[in-house]
């Protein structure tokens, strides 16, 4: 029998993986964080990926983030991967796509562990196989005129 929840889209304590989306609004460091609060954790490792102004030595005015219809189900095996790999007692990725401005949050992700080591390794493991492995696209616009499309 399927579990029931009091609250539609919740998912069962004992799922690691508490929150995984991509998203075309802002995203929230207080939400990620949030997410993986556990009582059983002693390490939190966060990070926050951010537009920033330049690029290989050119100015960046803006950029659009696209991203394939699979990218969400390859969030989700990048994030099992990680939770199969390491002691996680939770974990959230958010990445955003459409287009944003320079100083714009484009992912957040974390993690909790038992020891701040577990959680420091675990988190730059989801955000390192996130950028390699989930289909998203970046389109920088640069001050110059030119334009690049990285992870194409």
């Amino acid at each position: 029998m399927a579990p029931t929840y009091d609250h539609p889209g919740e998912r069962a304590a004992s799922d690691p993986i508490r929150l995984l989306a991509i998203r075309d609004t802002p995203l929230s460091l207080d939400e990620v964080f949030r997410a993986v609060g556990d009582d059983s954790a002693g390490g939190t490792a966060l990070f926050v990926g951010t537009v920033r102004d330049h690029d290989g030595g050119a100015d960046v005015d803006a950029l659009g983030y696209s991203s394939h219809p699979t990218a969400e189900a390859e969030l989700r095996r990048v994030a099992e991967k990680v939770v199969a790999d390491f002691p996680v007692r939770a974990l959230a990725a958010v990445h955003r796509v459409g287009d944003l401005a320079v100083g714009d949050l484009a992912v957040v992700v974390a993690v909790s562990c038992p020891h701040r080591a577990e959680a420091f390794a675990a988190c730059r493991k989801l955000i390192d196989d996130l950028k390699h492995e989930v289909p998203i696209w970046k389109h920088q616009r640069f001050s110059d005129g030119q334009e690049e499309w990285v992870g194409a």
